[in-house]
C-alpha cells in the first residue's frame, strides 16, 4: 500500500450502503459479505466465513457507535473498502458496550501484511472524527456519505 493511498483509494461510490437494514452484528456481516462478492466478484459464503471468523477473535466494534470488521481474502489484488450506515443501531459486542451505526468493511489479499493493517489505521482515524461522523450520521443519501469520506479523506491525507 502506497503510504499517500487515502480511505477513498480503498471506496467507490457503489461501496456505500445505507440504510443497511439488519438486526443484528451477524446478519449485518451477512449483508455486507452479500455486497462485497458483487463489488470483488469473490464467493459471498467465503467473505462471510472470513468476517465472522475475525470477529470470532474478538469485537471489531472499537467505540462510539463504529465497527471495522475485517478479514484477508485469497483471490483479490488490493485492499477492497465497503462503508455502511445502518438504519438502527447493532449490538456488535464492541469494545464500549454500545450498538454500532457505522460500519466499514475492509477486505484485504492473503498476503497484504502491514499494508492491511496501516489501512485499518487510517479507516479509524477518518471515522473517530466526532465532526465527521456527525455528518455521516445526518446523511441519508450513499452519494452524500461517500462525498463526507471522500472530504475527510483529502483532509487527513
Amino acid at each position: 500500500m502506497d503510504w499517500r493511498m487515502t480511505l477513498i483509494d480503498l471506496l467507490t461510490p457503489a461501496a456505500v450502503i445505507s440504510p443497511l437494514r439488519a438486526n443484528g452484528k451477524k446478519q449485518a456481516l451477512q449483508e455486507l459479505a452479500q455486497h462485497a462478492a458483487t463489488i470483488t466478484g469473490l464467493p459471498e459464503r467465503e467473505l462471510f466465513e472470513a468476517l465472522l471468523q475475525r470477529e470470532r477473535l474478538g469485537s471489531t466494534g472499537i467505540g462510539d457507535g463504529i465497527a471495522i470488521p475485517h478479514g484477508r481474502m485469497p483471490g483479490i489484488d488490493r485492499l477492497v473498502g465497503l462503508f455502511a450506515r445502518a438504519e438502527k443501531p447493532v449490538d456488535f459486542d464492541a469494545l464500549d458496550g454500545q450498538p454500532v451505526d457505522i460500519i466499514f468493511v475492509l477486505i484485504a489479499p492473503e498476503g497484504a501484511g502491514a499494508d492491511h493493517l496501516k489501512a485499518l489505521a487510517r479507516v479509524a482515524r477518518v471515522l473517530r472524527n466526532h465532526a465527521v461522523l456527525e455528518q455521516i450520521r445526518k446523511a441519508r443519501d450513499p452519494a452524500a456519505i461517500y462525498a463526507i469520506l471522500a472530504e475527510s479523506a483529502a483532509k487527513a491525507a
